[in-house]
């Protein structure tokens, strides 16, 4: 059986159609999958997202820590090929500590946040509950720090550099990470924290000649662009007042998928003591101690948030209530939002045949019969 035939059988099963039809009523339905194991709710996820009925909709989809949600994104990438499909990671490297940032992980919340600010295609958010605590830049503010080039546009260079460092970019002789930029003759590169990779813009006197994207190791230029967007690291350059739950930012069309959300409400609390006590212990300068010596570590990949406040992140209480007011389908053996309304899908787990042949030519035996 190939993933065409699976998936059709799917496709074809009328709960399928019950849970689309549901999603698309006017008021906000929770529903409850009950009985899946395994990928069954990738698949399920899948055939609702690949409906025809359901290409307006926007899809949040909460699990229960990093690596399911990687796993779940990378599935359901593999299934529907879906354009816009965004892992959604925190943006620290290390937990407790919300001063080291991961730059990559930085890139790809902008790279997310960025395409759904700009609307177009429907858009699958892919995370877990400590980067849903995190507050994300309100959609109008990050509109207006975007800087646009485009080719033939005239520029005015050294004001353009004074923006990027107002903007957060630091100066180098290379760009090999988010945040960089480089001035050599008439070649200017800069990485965004929106894209993966870093752009090279090539000047005649103050107009844009070209842009290319280009490979940050090997410094060669891959290919031509037309118009690109740089992006600022949306972590360090604005205030809590200009930021807001991922909920809040998202289109009011999103269906919200979450697995056990007790779980997911518990670790939110938890993290959010984590930011109180740091927050204490930085004002009794404890944390920077900490900071010292972990920069004499690790200096060169050092990406640090300075101002930390509990007001740039969310109460695990404001995100169930904002939940609430969207449709959600909830995974797992609990639920929580939709103890009245229960889909059963009878998926039965793998046994675990330990090397054992005889037993898995049996079962395969049972299931061909």
């Amino acid at each position: 059986m190939n993933l065409d035939v699976l998936m059709n059988g799917y496709a074809n099963d009328s709960r399928i159609f019950t849970i689309v039809d549901r999603i698309l009523l006017s008021k906000p339905q929770h529903i409850h999958l009950s009985g899946l194991h395994g990928s069954a709710s990738q698949f399920i996820f899948s055939a609702v997202f690949n409906h025809s009925a359901t290409s307006q909709l926007n899809h949040l989809i909460i699990l229960r820590d990093a690596e399911e949600a990687a796993y779940f994104h990378n599935t359901i990438e593999n299934i529907t090929g879906a354009l816009d499909l965004f892992y959604f990671p925190s943006s620290f490297k290390t937990k407790k500590n919300f001063q080291q940032l991961n730059s990559s992980h930085v890139m790809l919340r902008t790279e997310a946040l960025t395409k759904i600010s700009s609307g177009g295609n429907r858009k699958v958010i892919v995370t877990y509950p400590e980067a849903i605590f995190e507050k994300v830049i309100l959609s109008k503010t990050l509109s207006q720090n975007i800087i646009s080039f485009k080719i033939t546009q005239t520029i005015n260079v050294e004001e353009l550099l004074a923006r990027f460092v107002d903007h957060g970019f630091t100066r180098s002789d290379f760009v090999y990470e988010p945040g960089q930029f480089a001035m050599r003759g008439g070649i200017l590169d800069i990485y965004s924290y929106g894209h993966e990779k870093p752009y090279r813009i090539e000047l005649f006197d103050n107009e844009i000649d070209s842009i290319r994207l280009f490979d940050p190791e090997t410094q060669l230029s891959e290919r031509k662009l037309s118009e690109v967007k740089i992006i600022p690291n949306i972590e360090t350059q604005f205030s809590s007042g200009e930021k807001v739950s991922l909920l809040n930012f998202l289109p009011e069309n999103t269906t919200v998928w979450c697995e056990d959300w007790e779980f997911t409400k518990d670790k939110i609390e938890q993290e959010y003591a984590d930011v109180e006590e740091f927050v204490n212990n930085q004002l009794s300068g404890l944390v920077n101690q900490s900071v010292n010596t972990s920069r004499q570590e690790d200096e060169d990949d050092l990406n640090e948030k300075k101002d930390i406040s509990s007001n740039d992140f969310v109460r695990a209480s404001v995100l169930e209530n904002q939940i609430r007011d969207h449709t959600v389908i909830e995974l797992g053996n609990k639920a929580f939002f939709a103890k009245q309304n229960e889909i059963y899908f009878s998926i039965t787990q793998q046994p675990a045949f330990n090397r054992q042949f005889k037993l898995l030519i049996e079962n395969l035996k049972d299931y061909e019969s």
